[in-house]
């Protein structure tokens, strides 16, 4: 091989290795030296799969449902899916050609970007964001353009600033609802000027909907493709690792017209072929009955006492503020007040008081005076992370 030649492709030059990973290992190290840390860096449910899930997934091992699935996953188990989009977000979809079941969120995103984004397309993100979006987008040749929210408008989208940033070569629109890291979940009325200028300028929507059964107070999750004139151009992604607390089972899905999913259908064949497929079997058993939707919304409500728990306590403790999040289980913190930038507040919460935050940083330029913390954590465990997060500010 010539010496000036690089052995890996050029793709990989926009691509970084996650930060938040990045954080946790870290959290880790401090961890193995002995130290009492609370993590609250992971988008992790700290809860375990719901019961019925796991018998009726355990069976089917037993039965022998080994061998492969089609493609686009298990008939069945797509059936299900379609039923709880439709009764929980009013979404028509057909079973038989526009779902796909995807190894996780993660390829989702990755079979979304790579089927629909040319080299130099531009893909508008609202930050701060999974990043993911960025990194992906880079792998499929585009460009993200990064529109940073801000805090005066509560985090939801400034449609005005939005159309300033669509230019000819603008693709595809990433919607994150509800969003990771703010906790923000988007209006219908935002959604909705959002999906006007999509359709005056002919875009795509990629819609991330993985947090969408978490949310409080009442509030309305509205999904993009159930907007007039969106379902056509809306790729909505969804999956079982957060509201089902099944992270490590890889399951995720895309939905989307039937001509868009034969294209996804492409990248996912040759990347995974199928998720296993005894997983499917007993999600397809366990996923919509009673039993399991009586956990999940346990978990839910025992998000919600926590993030009340979590706000109680930031509303005590000077110099930090926040926007209230109405969805997942992340609270972005502007930690400004307390002289520090989030980098050095979070560096010295873990080495300190041995908590673990994500500094916000790591989410999107523009937004160093923030941390995310998750409250997916239990509740005593959340309870000492915010005395020890009160003890740090009074230190300073």
């Amino acid at each position: 091989m010539e010496q000036n030649k690089s052995m890996t492709a050029k793709r990989l030059e926009g691509m970084y290795f996650s930060p938040i990973r990045q954080v946790m290992e870290k959290v880790a190290q401090v961890k193995a030296a002995g130290h009492p840390v609370i993590s609250l860096s992971a988008g992790e449910p700290d809860f375990n799969t719901p019961e019925l899930i796991k018998q009726k997934t355990a069976e089917a091992l037993l039965a022998n449902h080994t061998h492969y699935a089609p493609n686009r996953g298990t008939l069945g188990l797509r059936t299900e899916i379609a039923k709880f989009l439709r009764s929980n977000f009013s979404l028509e979809y057909d079973p038989n050609t526009e779902i796909l079941l995807t190894c996780g969120g993660a390829e989702a995103v990755n079979a979304a970007f790579l089927a629909t984004i040319d080299s130099g397309d531009e893909v508008i993100v609202f930050t701060p964001a999974f990043m993911n979006y960025e990194n992906l987008i880079a792998e499929a040749g585009g460009r993200m353009v990064a529109i940073p929210l801000r805090a005066e408008d509560g985090f939801q989208i400034n449609c005005d600033i939005l159309e300033q940033h669509i230019t000819p070569r603008t693709k595809m629109v990433v919607i994150n609802n509800p969003c990771n890291p703010t906790g923000i979940v988007y209006t219908r009325t935002v959604l909705e000027q959002v999906a006007q200028l999509c359709q005056k300028h002919n875009l795509l929507v990629f819609s991330d909907e993985i947090y969408n059964k978490i949310v409080y107070d009442g509030m309305e999750c509205c999904s993009m493709a159930a907007l007039p004139g969106m379902r056509e151009r809306t790729i909505t992604m969804n999956g079982f690792s957060k509201a089902f607390a099944m992270t490590g089972w890889r399951i995720g899905y895309l939905a989307a017209p039937a001509q868009l999913i034969n294209a996804l259908l492409k990248i996912h064949q040759y990347a995974t072929t199928c998720i296993s497929t005894f997983s499917q079997v007993g999600l397809e058993q366990s996923m919509n009955a009673p039993e399991t939707i009586a956990e999940m919304d346990g978990m839910v409500a025992a998000f919600s006492r926590r993030r009340k728990l979590v706000m109680s306590r930031l509303d005590q403790i000077p110099g930090l503020s926040y926007i209230e999040p109405k969805g997942a289980f992340y609270i972005f913190i502007d930690v400004s007040g307390t002289g520090l930038d989030g980098d050095i507040f979070a560096a010295r919460l873990l080495e300190e008081k041995y908590v673990g935050c994500v500094p916000g940083s790591k989410l999107g330029t523009g937004f160093e005076q923030f941390i995310r913390v998750s409250y997916a954590a239990d509740d005593e465990s959340l309870a000492r992370a915010m005395d020890r997060i009160e003890e740090l500010v009074n230190k300073l």
